[in-house]
């Protein structure tokens, strides 16, 4: 597996290995060991799954708060997505700063995002599901976002984005300038 850092501390993007003939290609999607090595030593507690229909599906940008913080290793299981990571950790030096990555089952690539991040995405493709790991459990009290669209942030959606697609709790979100110092 190749781990790539980003300029924002503490994004990582995962790549398994590929071990392919005629009939496909197998593949170790997560290994605690080598996480704990190169990423740090967190501890999953639940694995969620959601599909989007249509392609220029906009989730997000979600997080949670304390005490339920979240982080996040995403992954494609089909389709293709755009994952966003924004970094919402007040004081820091890459505060609103953002990294992307295309994610799709053929690529393999996983998205790590420790507590301190919102997470959004768009599907590139009809019926495309994301598949996640937690570092908490859902907790509703903590449940927490961003907009989507705010261009202090700026993030570079692709065109197909649609912002119809957005709950209604999306369309409201605060921006970066509004948003509290949840994690500091």
């Amino acid at each position: 597996m190749k781990f790539q850092a980003y300029d924002i501390a503490g994004v990582t993007l995962l790549t398994p290995r590929h071990i392919g003939d005629e009939r496909g290609y197998f593949a170790e999607a997560f290994r605690g060991d080598l996480f704990a090595q190169q990423v740090g030593n967190h501890h999953f507690v639940q694995d969620n799954e959601s599909r989007s229909a249509k392609a220029g599906t906009i989730r997000g940008l979600h997080f949670q708060s304390e005490p339920h913080a979240q982080g996040k290793l995403v992954r494609c299981t089909a389709g293709a997505l755009f994952d966003v990571a924004v970094d919402i950790r007040a004081g820091s030096p890459t505060y609103g700063q953002w990294v992307a990555e295309t994610l799709t089952p053929d690529n393999g690539k996983q998205l790590w995002m420790p507590p301190g991040f919102a997470h959004g995405f768009c599907s590139l493709e009809p019926d495309t599901v994301i598949c996640y790991k937690v570092t908490d459990y859902y907790n509703a009290e903590c449940d927490n976002g961003l907009a989507w669209d705010d261009p202090a942030i700026a993030i570079f959606w692709p065109d197909i984005a649609d912002p119809h697609t957005l709950l209604p709790k999306d369309r409201k979100q605060p921006t970066l300038s509004n948003l509290p110092a949840y994690f500091t």
